[in-house]
């Protein structure tokens, strides 16, 4: 039987709501990650992309998407995690600073047509983006090889560029 949840007479599956979106972005962001780098809220250890360092405001240190352990980093892979940051600008811009050329930002965030992840409608995410929106600001930074999927079945969307 599949779980679901009900928001505004909208089905949507159970998982949504209990963490660990990334599951479904890693098996394609292996082929983009390599190396050393990041996973930027993660949420728990466990859930953190395969062998990358894992950062979360959860965890005791004192790291988090703005100050990050150290530059030149392979890749930063986040999943949705910028939704949440009201200054995302700044925490795109430092990301991409921490990354060396040729380093890969990878980002999963929620899809406009889950209603429920709207800011307006949970007010834990205070961002919604669309594919557009992360292109033209990876565009603007001569980010190159972009390459991006739309709306997959965790009402969900990746989007990774090369700086």
């Amino acid at each position: 039987m599949i779980e679901t949840i009900k928001y505004n007479n909208k089905e949507y599956p159970m998982h949504q709501v209990l963490g660990n979106g990334a599951q479904f972005a890693i098996p394609y962001a292996k082929h983009y990650c390599k190396g050393i780098g990041y996973d930027v809220g993660c949420m728990k250890k466990e859930w953190a992309f395969p062998n990358s360092i894992p950062i979360d405001l959860d965890f005791p240190d004192e790291y988090h998407a703005l100050n990050l352990p150290q530059k030149n980093v392979d890749y930063i892979f986040s999943s949705h995690c910028l939704e949440h940051i009201p200054e995302w600008v700044d925490v795109l811009e430092y990301w991409h600073d921490m990354l060396k050329i040729g380093g890969v930002l990878f980002l999963y965030l929620p899809h406009y047509d889950q209603e429920y992840w709207r800011p307006w409608n949970n007010r834990k995410h205070v961002n919604i983006f669309t594919v557009e929106i992360i292109k033209d600001w990876m565009i603007s930074k001569n980010f190159k090889n972009i390459f991006w999927g739309e709306r997959d079945l965790n009402h969900s969307f990746m989007i990774v560029g090369e700086k």
